[in-house]
């Protein structure tokens, strides 16, 4: 869905940096002792502004003219400016509300697709023949045989001559229920009372043609998983904005001539082009949204878009359709805030991470003083000078590197062995949320749209739940605990008689089927090295609407028995929870960035490790990547570096000198940084100790 994910490209770019939430900073500055850190906090917010001329005491004449150690030192990544330029101010808050017609398109575009195929409850065989009968109640005496409940047959007709009980003078004569029974040939009388007039009743999708309907719903999701590709690697060469417009452009003409079609292959063509969009034309302004978001804003912001925009649009959409009475017309008026994708470029940025990974890195300081103009901040510039010279240099080094792709996951085993029980996972989930979402439609088909949003007022306060909980117990825990929950109440209203109390389970179900959907993703990105994190999330995703095909199906079994379905989401629920066991635990924990890092990561864990209950961690050694460098844009591993220049910690140059630097620290041939008592001497024999007790990679 839209949902929540709606999600791909956080992989990119949002969910990485919900990864990034979750690290600490030494996982983008440079790693230096307690002192050190006192000594080199400035008076500016608490960042390190200090000049050449501090060094003044300790370097040579020659070295005037020559850049600060703390300059060549230090890389500044966005999660380190944004704090400067403000993490949550007003720029922020613009884009926050921003993504109301948004939230808005997502919803639609998701749950249009349930209600302009939804199959009516009440209808039975037209007879053409007896249609100058005006007791409606004698014609399905004489035409509809009985169930046994008492209720008429919806689908099928008895086989006789219509036209002679017609002219006959006493009809009831011809009221047998022994004769011979047909399928409908001539269409179907619909109930006058339908609240909504949908495609399947236009179309004549019921009876025997019922599994047009789920066809449909399938193409949808069949669009998705092309979307969801296409547009990957459509907004990595065009941009996130470019890709947004382009997405909501495309599900308005879709959503446009979906009202136009006559029949069923230029319906599911029309749906094919909407499901293209899905996904995209939200996840696409929920990245841009967590970008220019500081990192400890982003969990509350990621979750609570969902909570007051999202989740009251959904409750929204069932009311609409009723409003407006007619699918054609829900296609056609609902498209309409689709337009407002039209005018984006003009309310929102460009994401200042894709520019800068595109070589375009005065546009992004430009875009990022912007923002740091309309909060009022004041950067100095000396800080926007570092801030490029770190993107030149990552710029430089992603064109001089490695390349890693998603296929090297699969190189580790252990991580290797992440990554498919994570795709497992995310399959799972993502097929119970949209099981849970589809069967509010058919567990009491005479009160849908009250139903449908008592179910929908159950993301509220999953997305509450997922704040409270998530930062507290770990993602593996809640992952296990919730994913199981919504299986088991899934299993105990499968086998509950009474309908209102298969109602009230099957809804419980459905709300924690919403929180193990929140969780699933950002887990996935933390658990997945950055140096494939943007590839395995997009594989992830993928998998994830692929799984999303089987739902129609599974809404189908209700046909068969209410139970089958109920039971079908019970039992993945349960299998998802178990899987959710043999990850790692990614709470408190340094997030991987190499593949080695990956590999490594959750080794140290019991299998009974929980956060808030203590490490839970085997007695082993770690091994510090002492040498790593500021920015979370680089990799840590030796073997996967970009560049040689990763492996700079500081820039030394006499014989003398070289004595105090571990074999893997650079030495280049300029004049020399160092002396006594510098604080860049005593970062190299820091590092110089720790080399003596462990060997780097």
């Amino acid at each position: 869905m839209v949902r929540k994910m709606q999600k791909r490209d956080i992989g990119t770019q949002a969910t990485g940096d919900t990864g990034d939430n979750n690290d600490n900073t030494a996982e983008r500055l440079p790693h230096r002792t307690s002192e050190e850190k006192s000594q080199q906090t400035g008076s500016y917010h608490g960042r390190d502004f200090r000049i050449q001329s501090e060094n003044s005491s300790i370097a040579s004449d020659e070295d005037k003219s020559r850049p600060s150690a703390v300059e060549i030192d230090t890389y500044i990544d966005f999660d380190d400016l944004l704090p400067e330029i403000g993490e949550f101010g007003c720029y922020q808050k613009m884009l926050f509300l921003l993504m109301i017609p948004f939230c808005f398109i997502s919803a639609y575009v998701y749950l249009s697709q349930i209600f302009m195929t939804l199959t009516p409850e009440k209808y039975y065989c037209f007879v053409h023949d007896l249609t100058l009968i005006e007791s409606e109640q004698e014609r399905k005496e004489l035409s509809i045989p009985k169930l046994k409940d008492g209720s008429y047959s919806r689908c099928e007709m008895y086989d006789t001559n219509y036209t002679a009980i017609y002219k006959a003078k006493n009809r009831t004569q011809f009221m047998n229920s022994s004769l011979p029974r047909i399928p409908c040939r001539e269409g179907y009388v619909f109930s006058s009372s339908e609240a909504f007039f949908t495609a399947n009743i236009e179309f004549g999708w019921v009876c025997d043609n019922d599994f047009y309907a789920t066809y449909a719903q399938m193409i949808f999701f069949l669009g998705s998983v092309l979307g969801c590709l296409g547009y990957g690697h459509f907004a990595d060469h065009c941009g996130r904005l470019a890709a947004l417009v382009s997405s909501c452009s495309l599900a308005f003409f879709g959503s446009l001539f979906t009202g136009m079609t006559k029949n069923f292959w230029s319906f599911v063509v029309t749906r094919l082009i909407v499901g293209a969009a899905y996904d995209t034309c939200f996840t696409m302004i929920y990245i841009l949204m967590l970008e220019y978001v500081g990192p400890k804003y982003r969990t509350f912001v990621a979750n609570m878009s969902l909570a007051m925009f999202y989740s009251p649009f959904t409750m929204l959409i069932p009311w609409i359709a009723i409003y407006l009475h007619s699918w054609r017309s829900f296609a056609l008026y609902g498209c309409i805030p689709l337009a407002f994708g039209f005018v984006s470029f003009c309310c929102l940025p460009e994401s200042a991470r894709w520019l800068v990974s595109r070589g375009k890195i005065d546009d992004a300081i430009d875009i990022l003083k912007r923002v740091a103009a309309r909060n009022k901040r004041v950067v100095p510039p000396v800080y926007w000078k570092r801030f490029r010279e770190s993107c030149e240099l990552f710029y430089k080094e992603e064109f001089e590197g490695r390349n890693f792709t998603v296929f090297s996951i699969f190189k580790r085993p252990r991580l290797a062995r992440y990554m498919v029980f994570m795709c497992l996972i995310w399959m799972i989930m993502s097929l119970l949320y949209d099981g849970h979402v589809r069967a509010a439609s058919v567990l009491d088909k005479e009160n849908v749209a009250v139903v449908f949003t008592i179910a929908c007022a159950t993301e509220l306060p999953g997305d509450l739940l997922v704040i409270v909980t998530l930062d507290r117990f770990g993602r593996r825990w809640c992952a296990f605990t919730f994913t199981t929950l919504s299986g088991l109440f899934s299993l105990v209203g499968a086998n509950l008689s009474h309908p209102t109390h298969t109602l009230v389970a099957a809804l419980a179900g459905r709300f924690f089927a919403n929180v193990c959907y929140n969780i699933g993703l950002q887990w996935a990105a933390e658990v997945l090295p950055t140096v494939v994190r943007a590839q395995g999330i997009s594989l992830i995703h993928t998998l994830g609407f692929a799984a999303m095909l089987l739902s129609p199906p599974v809404i189908y079994l209700s046909n068969l028995s209410l139970s089958l379905m109920l039971n079908t989401l019970g039992g993945l629920g349960i299998v998802g929870g178990i899987i959710c066991l043999f990850l790692p635990e990614t709470l408190y924990e340094d997030l991987p960035q190499t593949l080695s890092d990956g590999n490594n990561f959750g080794k140290d864990q019991r299998m009974w490790h929980q956060p808030c209950c203590g490490e839970g961690r085997r007695r082993i050694a770690h091994t510090k990547h002492t040498w790593h460098e500021g920015s979370s844009l680089r990799t840590l591993s030796r073997d996967e570096f970009r560049s040689k220049k990763l492996h700079r910690v500081a820039v030394v140059k006499t014989r003398a000198s070289r004595q105090y630097a571990p074999s893997f620290v650079s030495v280049s041939r300029g004049p020399s940084l160092l002396s006594q008592g510098t604080e860049i001497l005593q970062r190299v024999q820091n590092l110089r100790q720790d080399s003596t007790h462990q060997k780097p990679k």
